[in-house]
């Protein structure tokens, strides 16, 4: 099973440690050709307006695609990618999941916190950095972690997002869910 971490800009290396640690090959994605060899793909937190700057018109048109196929985990900056609305200041996203988001929602970078949601019943430490917020969620849109009544991590098909960053904290059960949703996506098994 190979991943992709798109390594344009953000914390990507994080997550790379974090999916190698759960025994995935991953490849840091940094040219659009690349994406034909992996089997799922996160998108890291960083700077969405920068994503869609270096990216450029062949390779949003490339992930696009991508994100319509194949396994995609968005974090943060990811989740506004994969949105299908995003506001504050609006911007264009590849729709992969039917929910609006509002960027910067929780502040600015001062404003950062740890915080401990659930992940479905249980306990999960979530790290919040200049995070979107799920303002609307389509009727296929599943909620797979909440923060207070927040909806903070989502799945709808093949794409799954989280406002906030678990490739920050101890615990990788989002990591896990991904994984699971490739190896299920794709018929890879064990």
């Amino acid at each position: 099973m190979k991943i992709g971490v798109l390594a344009i800009q953000g914390d990507f290396d994080a997550h790379k440690k974090r999916l190698e640690e759960l025994g995935a090959e991953v490849v840091l994605v940094r040219k659009p050709e690349q994406l034909d060899q992996i089997d799922g793909l996160v998108i890291p937190g960083g700077e969405s307006g920068a994503f869609l700057k270096i990216l450029g018109e062949q390779g949003i048109a490339k992930l696009k695609e991508f994100v319509r196929v194949k396994p995609t985990f968005g974090t943060c900056a990811g989740a506004i990618m994969l949105a299908k609305e995003v506001t504050n200041p609006g911007q264009f996203g590849l729709g992969a999941l039917d929910i609006r988001v509002r960027r910067n929602a929780y502040g600015r970078q001062i404003d950062s916190s740890i915080r401990t949601g659930k992940l479905g019943e249980s306990p999960l430490e979530m790290v919040f950095i200049r995070a979107p917020k799920i303002e609307r969620m389509g009727p296929g849109v599943e909620v797979i972690a909440t923060e207070g009544n927040d909806a903070v991590a989502v799945r709808q098909g093949k794409a799954m997002a989280a406002t906030f960053h678990p490739e920050l904290s101890e615990d990788d059960r989002l990591h896990r869910v991904f994984l699971d949703l490739v190896r299920d996506g794709n018929g890879v098994h064990g």
